[in-house]
């Protein structure tokens, strides 16, 4: 009995920790900061810039947007969005349009967080990091483009 009891203990941990998230259960491989944003008001295309900082350097990015900032405080800086990188094993990944993966995507009094994944497998957590200030990521997603190296 005893031996039964173990067994099904030990079967109930697997499975547990097979429902946890990959990005909760592993250091980032890079970090993401919204350091500049623009947006078209009424339409609410958003674009700007950030800098992704992966092995130790930092690379600039272009973003593009449908209604990331749309409905929310106007007065939002691009600076206070960031985010972990996960699953990023080569540069070149990062790119790509990433959609928000279902369920992720929480507000609370203290501002907004979403988790999306592009085309290559790259999850990013991006959070807002100013107490009340929110954003949204709609069903189009976020195009994200390295700048080319000079």
């Amino acid at each position: 009995m005893p031996r039964i009891l173990i067994g099904l203990l030990f079967a109930g941990s697997v499975l547990l920790l097979s429902n946890v998230s990959p990005a909760l259960a592993q250091e980032p491989d890079g970090t993401v900061k919204i350091t500049r944003r623009f947006v078209s008001e009424g339409v609410g295309m958003s674009w700007g810039d950030g800098v992704l900082t992966y092995k130790g350097q930092d690379y600039s990015f272009t973003f593009q947007a449908n209604g990331l900032f749309r409905d929310v405080d106007i007065g939002i800086a691009a600076a206070e969005l960031s985010g972990q990188v996960f699953e990023l094993k080569n540069l070149d990944d990062f790119s790509g349009n990433y959609q928000k993966v279902e369920g992720k995507n929480t507000e609370s009094g203290s501002g907004s967080s979403a988790t999306m994944k592009n085309q290559n497998g790259v999850v990013v957590n991006l959070v807002s990091t100013v107490e009340g200030r929110k954003f949204n990521l709609s069903r189009e997603g976020m195009n994200i483009e390295l700048k080319k190296l000079k």
